[in-house]
């Protein structure tokens, strides 16, 4: 017994046109955050702590400033009466 060939399954489809597929727009959203306030205000804070960390300790110009005036001999006996005159009012005298 012999068997005889049959052939391609389907010899018509490869004479088939396709059609392309079309492309779906994409539906994926738009990436987004939320921020809430306690941490918009520690941010705030963070942001005010770096600037005061960033600036100097000593203030050079009030220093020269406080210089001048302990170089003037008036200042000093001015700045001394004005608080013996505060202190006497505070006692009474």
């Amino acid at each position: 017994m012999t068997i005889d060939r049959l052939g391609p399954v389907d010899p018509v489809s490869k004479f088939r046109k396709t059609n392309e597929s079309k492309k779906v727009a994409s539906s994926v959203p738009a990436d987004s955050i939320d921020v809430s306030e306690g941490a918009k205000r520690s941010a705030a804070l963070k942001k005010v702590a770096d600037i005061v960390r960033a600036a100097p300790d000593i203030r050079l110009d009030r220093v020269e400033e406080v210089k001048k005036k302990l170089a003037d001999p008036n200042y000093v006996n001015d700045a001394v009466e004005a608080m013996a005159d505060k202190v006497l009012d505070v006692l009474d005298i």
